[in-house]
């Protein structure tokens, strides 16, 4: 069993996930639950346990305001709430699971088993202590992302990546000093989340940081060639909004 602590503001959210997690998942044990910043950090420290699912706007305060108050961060979290830019981007950038209300009963059960798998190797994440740290840069930009590998999480600075390539539903990030890392999430994803920081989707496949753009090659109607000497297609729809964008580094 693995013991968990809920934290929302409203008790129709709490009662309605203490039900799910009865009937699907039964080996989460809710020791207690809270509706306030200062409750759910008192139930945390009283009940120490494996596991938090924590809204991310909590009454005038937010989630995140709970785990800037407890330094050792020990437990896994699984964030709930709805759609909230500033707080579903900055858990993205740290590769945490959320859940969207209403709630999926196969993403509930999906990021159970994610949080028993790290549990089960006692694996205490730091991606929490990064998540707090993306948080605080909001102001003047993110300037990490946490990528999700197949054995580790590596935090890459956005300033070293060359270039994405998509394969398949996994993601190839090129990088400045010569690694290519495999990681197990769509391009897409990353082209979504990287545009706020002038990443180019040039592509289908390829996502670009103009940072290392050397020239517009005007063969095949369109390529860019990288400084490393990689040449990334331009696709016929995105030519006007990459140039654009070129114009305006």
């Amino acid at each position: 069993m693995m013991r968990a602590v809920l934290i929302d503001d409203e008790i129709s959210n709490i009662e309605n996930l203490q039900t799910l997690l009865a009937r699907h998942c039964p080996q989460i044990d809710v020791v207690c639950t809270a509706q306030n910043v200062i409750d759910g950090v008192n139930s945390i420290g009283k009940y120490i346990p494996n596991l938090v699912f924590l809204d991310i706007q909590i009454g005038d305060q937010t989630g995140f305001d709970v785990l800037k108050q407890i330094p050792n961060r020990n437990f896994e979290v699984i964030f709930v709430t709805a759609y909230d830019h500033y707080g579903i981007q900055a858990v993205k950038f740290a590769a945490l699971d959320y859940l969207l209300k209403p709630i999926d009963i196969e993403e509930l059960k999906e990021a159970v088993y994610k949080v028993e798998q790290k549990v089960a190797l006692k694996s205490q994440t730091s991606q929490l202590d990064f998540l707090i740290q993306q948080l605080k840069k909001l102001e003047i930009g993110i300037s990490k992302i946490a990528l999700q590998m197949q054995s580790e999480v590596r935090y890459v600075s956005l300033s070293e990546i060359i270039h994405c390539e998509a394969d398949n539903t996994y993601t190839h990030f090129f990088l400045e000093n010569g690694e290519k890392l495999l990681v197990s999430k769509s391009l897409k994803e990353y082209a979504d989340l990287l545009k706020p920081n002038g990443f180019l989707r040039t592509h289908q496949s390829h996502l670009v940081n103009p940072k290392y753009i050397k020239s517009w090659l005007k063969e095949d109607g369109g390529i860019l060639l990288l400084f490393t000497g990689k040449k990334i297609p331009i696709s016929k729809p995105n030519r006007e909004i990459v140039k654009q964008a070129l114009l305006n580094i």
